[in-house]
């Protein structure tokens, strides 16, 4: 085993008391398992709240990159998120037919008209149309009625986003190659665009997509990526005290070389007037439906911004999230170290901690992993990361059992070379008598299992 040190560098609201209590943790890059056993699909996703509940509306991708569905989900803390449902489906044909994008939908909530007002990206398979597409709700999470798709003011527009302003008006972010980032005034109904309010010109180099914006104070941020296609890159933001500018020179805001931990800008969550968080893809452009979410606490001072890497974080304690800690200490379980059931057996991996990893989990074998003696010093809900592998083009399943329960279906997507995170939230009884085993999911094969990052505090 392995105990590394515990880092105590936390926000001013942060104590260690609060670090102990809450151990729930966003995992940046990893697998995000929904309770109905799958991997999270809202990639482009935009965030509403209402009375303490996150709202999540983003792309589903297990289909690839065609449209199939933009989905909604919930959360209250989040990092545990349950499906509702879709609120647009493919249809037959038309805009929502086959072989249509449809991509980084986002929702706003018209006060006026008691409408939820959904604009989404909408192209043809090889994006020659450019358009945006509006829709609308009588709840957030509900069936919308599609209106339309057009090019906003008669331009192109390909990545965009949403805003609404203190005032309640409302503010398209829209990008399109020939005029740059624009800023587009909405209609009292946020169904029609209006006029221009600030345009991000080409001269300079400052060619930008994946816009999101909030206003901090008097302080407006926005943030975007440079265009490099589904490639990461050095996203950057600029602010301004109107929307009408002078906006600030672009500027870095993760560390240099990291090309924003590989990841791209989807929207950024205001947590309070000086914190929010940055919600990003980690797009893999050759299986879409594997793609993963970046989400870190942005650290604010004054119009200086700056984002820092973590392997996990911890948010809250309670809504709206101003504050978040650093992840607690974890202790490190080798699946080559733990106990095999069936035909599960080493598996040679050169970049497994241990160099082995425990193999053949499920399938025809059987095989299972049990770790015995896991050490909480808690009792409470944490998060447990399985390092594992995946040598498959698509998510491999496990049930895990934690202290005799019945288990969950654990989803682990692709993940070659070094070994991905899949994080799993469970409840672990305090001292040193947890046990959890990992087993295969009906008759497929569950992932080689590398090792446990287990939280203690």
């Amino acid at each position: 085993m392995r105990f590394p040190s515990l880092s105590v560098a936390l926000t001013a609201a942060g104590t260690l008391s609060q670090l102990a209590a809450a151990s729930l943790q966003i995992v940046p890059g990893g697998t995000w398992t929904t309770p109905d056993g799958e991997h999270l699909q809202a990639h482009g996703a935009g965030l509403i709240v209402e009375n303490g509940t996150y709202y999540m509306v983003g792309e589903d991708k297990s289909g690839g990159h065609s449209f199939s569905n933009v989905n909604c989900y919930s959360s209250t803390d989040l990092v545990q998120w349950r499906l509702v449902g879709a609120v647009l489906t493919r249809q037959a044909s038309g805009d929502l037919g086959p072989n249509r994008v449809v991509e980084r939908p986002k929702v706003i909530y018209n006060d006026r008209t008691r409408k939820y007002v959904l604009w989404m990206h909408m192209d043809s398979s090889n994006y020659g149309e450019a358009r945006v597409a509006v829709a609308t709700g009588d709840s957030v999470c509900g069936r919308y009625q599609y209106i339309r798709s057009f090019q906003p003011l008669g331009r192109e527009s390909r990545d965009m986003g949403l805003f609404k302003d203190d005032d309640g008006k409302g503010y398209l972010l829209t990008e399109d190659r020939k005029h740059g980032l624009r800023i587009v005034a909405l209609s009292d109904d946020f169904l029609s665009p209006t006029t221009d309010v600030f345009s991000w010109r080409l001269e300079g180099g400052n060619r930008v997509e994946a816009p999101a914006l909030i206003k901090l104070g008097r302080t407006y941020f926005m943030f975007a990526s440079m265009m490099t296609g589904w490639d990461s890159n050095e996203n950057q933001y600029t602010t301004a005290t109107s929307l009408t500018g002078p906006w600030s020179a672009w500027k870095k805001f993760a560390d240099n070389g990291s090309k924003t931990y590989n990841s791209q800008t989807t929207y950024i969550l205001k947590t309070s007037e000086t914190s929010a968080i940055y919600l990003g893809d980690r797009w893999l452009k050759d299986n879409l439906m594997a793609s993963t979410y970046v989400w870190l606490p942005l650290s604010i001072s004054g119009t200086s911004v700056t984002m820092k890497n973590f392997v996990s974080w911890v948010p809250g304690p309670n809504a709206p999230f101003s504050s978040w800690q650093n992840p607690p200490a974890e202790t490190s379980y080798e699946g080559e170290k733990a106990v095999y059931g069936g035909k599960a057996r080493n598996v040679d991996c050169s970049t497994c901690s241990g160099k082995v990893t425990a193999g053949y989990i499920g399938g025809p074998d059987k095989g299972s992993v049990t770790f015995n003696n896991i050490r909480s010093d808690i009792d409470g809900l944490t998060t447990i990361r399985i390092k594992f592998l995946n040598g498959d083009g698509s998510p491999r399943y496990a049930n895990v059992r934690v202290n005799g329960d019945g288990g969950r279906k654990v989803a682990f997507l692709p993940a070659k070379g070094d070994p991905a995170s899949s994080a799993l939230h469970a409840n672990l009884r305090k001292g040193s008598s947890n046990t959890i085993v990992i087993e295969g999911w009906g008759s497929g094969w569950g992932p080689d299992v590398d090792r446990l990052m287990v939280p203690v505090q």
